[in-house]
C-alpha cells in the first residue's frame, strides 16, 4: 500500500496537468461527427470543427498581367490564378480582419474591421513579409513554391496579397481560431505556437480547395479559350462552370459595361473543417454582374506575362 501511495502521489500531478490541458485543448475533429456548415448550425458542437461562417467560398482571378514582368513575377501557363478562401456567414453577409492579433497586411482595404467610419481601425502591418520565411522555417518549400507560381498579385509583391488575405479573411473562420479575445484556440498547446499553425494551415487549406476547380481547363475543353479577337456569352459560360463544379459560381466583369471577365467565386458548404477539402457546391448568393447582352471578353495573356 506504501508502494501505490507513493506513486500515486507522484503520478496525480501529472494527472491533473493533462486534465487540464484536455479542457482548454478538447477540439480533436476526428472524434467529433462532422456536419456541412451552414445546413444545421444549432447542431454545431465544437467551432474548432465547423465554420461558424460557413457559406464558403473559392475565388479565382483572371488577370493579363502582373505589372512586376520586369522583377521575375509571371502568370502561370493555363491556369487561372488564386483570390482566396474566404468565410462568408450563412446568410451571405461576412466578417473581416477578426483577429487584430493576426493582422499582417501592409495595406488594409477596408481601414476599419467593419468598413465603416465609426469601425475598430485595422492598423498597418509593417513588419515585411512573415509568409516566407515562415515557410522555409518548415521546410515547405512545395507549398512555397505553389503559392509563388498560382497565387499572383498585381503591381506588389505576392507576399503582400497573401498576407492580405489570411488576415482580412482567415482570421474570421471559427476553425483556424487561437484564442483571441476568448474564442477557443484550435491548435491547443501542443502546438509550440498556433499562430504560425494556422497561418500554414490556411495556406494549405487555399491550396486544397483552388486545385478541385480547374476553372481554365473546365471552360477550355469546351472551347472557351482566352482570345482578343472572340467574345463569348455570358450564359455559355456559367452553364459550363455550372455544369462542371456542381452549382452555379459568380462571375465577375469590370469594365465601364461590364464586358471584361476578371474573377469567378464558387460557393460551397464545408463538411466539418475547410481544412479538410470536403466541399458541397452551392449556387451563388451573388448575381454575376458580367453584361449579359453584350459580348464577354476573356482576354489572352499580355505578352510576356506568362510562365
Amino acid at each position: 500500500m506504501i508502494y501505490f501511495k507513493t506513486n500515486l502521489l507522484i503520478i496525480l500531478p501529472i494527472f491533473t496537468s493533462i486534465v487540464k490541458a484536455w479542457n482548454s485543448d478538447n477540439h480533436t475533429c476526428a472524434l467529433t461527427k462532422p456536419i456541412f456548415s451552414c445546413e444545421n448550425q444549432t447542431t454545431i458542437l465544437d467551432t474548432c470543427c465547423t465554420p461558424t461562417e460557413g457559406l464558403v467560398l473559392i475565388t479565382q482571378y483572371w488577370d493579363t498581367y502582373t505589372g512586376l514582368e520586369s522583377e521575375k513575377s509571371f502568370l502561370p501557363l493555363n491556369s487561372w490564378t488564386i483570390h482566396g478562401l474566404w468565410p462568408d456567414r450563412c446568410d451571405g453577409s461576412y466578417g473581416q480582419y477578426c483577429d487584430l492579433s493576426r493582422q499582417y497586411d501592409p495595406f488594409p482595404s477596408p481601414n476599419t474591421t467593419n468598413g465603416k467610419i465609426d469601425g475598430i481601425p485595422v492598423p498597418i502591418w509593417q513588419g515585411g513579409d512573415i509568409i516566407t520565411p515562415l515557410l522555409q522555417k518548415y521546410g515547405k518549400y512545395d507549398l512555397l513554391s505553389y503559392l509563388e507560381k498560382y497565387w499572383k498579385s498585381q503591381g506588389s509583391p505576392d507576399w503582400t496579397f497573401w498576407q492580405h488575405e489570411f488576415s482580412k479573411h482567415a482570421t474570421c473562420f471559427s476553425t483556424y481560431d487561437v484564442g483571441f479575445e476568448g474564442v477557443p484556440n484550435c491548435y491547443g498547446s501542443i502546438y509550440q505556437n498556433s499562430t504560425e499553425a494556422s497561418i500554414i494551415d490556411f495556406l494549405e487549406s487555399v491550396i486544397k480547395a483552388q486545385i478541385q476547380y480547374p476553372t481554365y481547363e473546365w471552360l477550355s475543353d469546351e472551347g472557351i479559350k482566352p482570345s482578343n479577337q472572340t467574345g463569348y456569352n455570358i450564359n455559355k459560360i456559367q452553364d459550363i462552370l455550372t455544369k462542371a463544379s456542381g452549382a452555379q459560381p459568380y462571375l465577375g466583369c469590370y469594365g465601364p459595361t461590364k464586358q471584361i471577365l476578371s474573377e469567378v467565386w464558387y460557393y460551397s458548404h464545408s463538411l466539418g473543417r475547410p481544412q479538410e477539402g470536403i466541399l458541397k457546391p452551392i449556387n451563388q448568393t451573388t448575381k454575376t454582374n458580367c453584361n449579359s447582352t453584350q459580348p464577354i471578353w476573356y482576354y489572352e495573356r499580355t505578352p510576356g506575362s506568362e510562365y
